[in-house]
């Protein structure tokens, strides 16, 4: 009989030792499929929705430039050509305290060279926005508004930006510019804004 008790015993913990492994296996699975899940969810929002900088929100405070994850902003100049009145003195692209107006560095606002300006006909001038160079300082953006049309602004370039979940220059933005947008509809120029 006591023979009979100890492999009873030994059979309801082995018994008892299976059960709280498996109790526990399922657990871990099911919190590893919550977190799958959880994942593939916020993906599918993600992919929804797309930051973005209304430009009738924006101040161009230059924190576009130093608040991005990447190296170089996501966020770029854009002109919007049917606006600009091709002037011959952009104060987008010369500085508004230069003493001349010619095209030297020390004339210039930009501080990268980012907008090249081109002769079209006297006394109007192309300029135009090298992506690739521009920082997101918002300079350009912030001549032009004050002493031109307001043909520049900044947007998120989606073909750069990663798209974070909490986007570290909307954290950041002082006056609340960057929104999420479509993503089949990522850019708001000027006349599209809300």
């Amino acid at each position: 009989m006591s023979t009979e008790k100890v492999t009873e015993k030994s059979d309801d913990g082995t018994q008892s030792r299976r059960r709280f492994v498996k109790a526990i296996l399922r657990g871990v699975a099911f919190v590893a499929l919550g977190g799958w899940v959880a994942t593939l969810l916020s993906r599918a929002g993600r992919e929804g929705l797309v930051w973005q900088i209304d430009p009738s929100k924006c101040i161009q405070c230059g924190r576009c430039e130093t608040n991005c994850v990447l190296e170089t902003s996501a966020v770029k100049c854009v002109h919007e050509f049917p606006i600009c009145g091709f002037c011959e003195r952009c104060f987008a692209y010369y500085d508004p305290s230069a003493k001349n107006f010619e095209t030297g560095a020390e004339n210039q606002l930009c501080p990268v060279g980012a907008l090249s300006r081109k002769l079209v006909e006297e006394p109007y001038y192309e300029y135009k926005v090298d992506g690739e160079l521009c920082v997101a300082c918002g300079r350009c953006v912030k001549g032009c508004d004050q002493f031109g049309n307001g043909s520049l602004y900044l947007q998120v370039q989606h073909d750069r930006c990663m798209n974070c979940n909490e986007c570290s220059i909307a954290v950041n933005c002082p006056s609340k510019a960057f929104v999420r947008v479509p993503a089949g509809q990522p850019y708001l120029g000027k006349n599209k804004a809300k």
